[in-house]
């Protein structure tokens, strides 16, 4: 399927998904976001795709957040987003598949919540995250105000929140929501070196983790946790699945094993 905002390409069970507006610096306007929301939901539902990269097409951009220009001359009646949110992801709580944000230069706004969003952030050396809202009348209302002071803490958030400052990648490691720098251009491969080594994985262990990481953030303590997961749906899965079987037994056959993902 081709798409106007977005190319999605497939390498067996990765997927490489490039938001396609490099002339406004990959700026996401409401068709772009509804697009985007299609292409995650495809990937959500595609039991034959594990891990999802995310990236910006040309060398400048991951994504300079909100098209204001497309917001400005739309007015209210033109900002619709989709329930998955900002970028088809901001939202989107009931994802178990990985994703992987490839930040290939600028991670403005709404395109620093989507690199939030994802499970691993890879940044190019050169590229700089913000969240620059105030500056504009606006509020990083996409998840940024919530997931960053998650990640990396209430003080060094509210440095960058309050005002509106741009972190470099070296200091995004340091602060704790970058996972890697990458040379300057090759951010992508430095992408797919990662989620070459999660596919290495059980898909099912994979998404049990996730699912428990995620769950054991609304929990009161690591005693509620540990009570709970094996309730969480993942888990169950996991105990359920053939690939619990898999695991073990190549194990045992000194083989490489051959996950199925159910």
């Amino acid at each position: 399927m081709s798409y106007q905002f977005c190319t999605v390409e497939r390498d067996g069970p990765l997927t490489l998904v490039t938001i396609n507006r490099p002339e406004v610096m990959n700026a996401v306007h409401p068709p772009a976001n509804h697009e985007l929301a299609e292409v995650f939901d495809a990937f959500a539902a595609d039991p034959d795709q594990w891990v999802a990269i995310i990236t910006g097409a040309g060398d400048k951009a991951f994504c300079a957040g909100n098209d204001l220009k497309a917001t400005a001359a739309a007015g209210r009646a033109g900002q619709s987003q989709p329930k998955s949110g900002f970028g088809g992801l901001t939202a989107r709580f009931d994802l178990d598949k990985p994703v992987i944000a490839a930040v290939n230069g600028l991670a403005m706004g709404g395109g620093f919540e989507i690199a939030l969003a994802c499970d691993l952030i890879i940044a190019d050396e050169r590229a700089v995250f913000a969240l620059p809202e105030p500056r504009v009348g606006l509020a990083a209302l996409a998840s940024g105000l919530h997931r960053l002071p998650r990640t990396i803490g209430e003080k060094q958030a509210m440095g960058m929140i309050l005002t509106g400052r741009r972190v470099p990648a070296a200091e995004g490691q340091a602060l704790g929501f970058v996972n890697a720098v990458a040379p300057a251009g090759t951010t992508v491969d430095v992408a797919r070196q990662w989620a070459a080594q999660i596919l290495e994985c059980s898909p099912m262990s994979v998404r049990a983790s996730k699912d428990a990481v995620q769950r054991t953030m609304t929990e009161s303590s690591v005693e509620a946790a540990l009570a709970h997961q094996m309730n969480y749906p993942g888990i169950q899965a996991l105990f359920a699945s053939a690939d619990l079987i898999e695991g073990p037994r190549a194990f045992a056959e000194k083989r490489s094993p051959r996950w199925q993902g159910k």
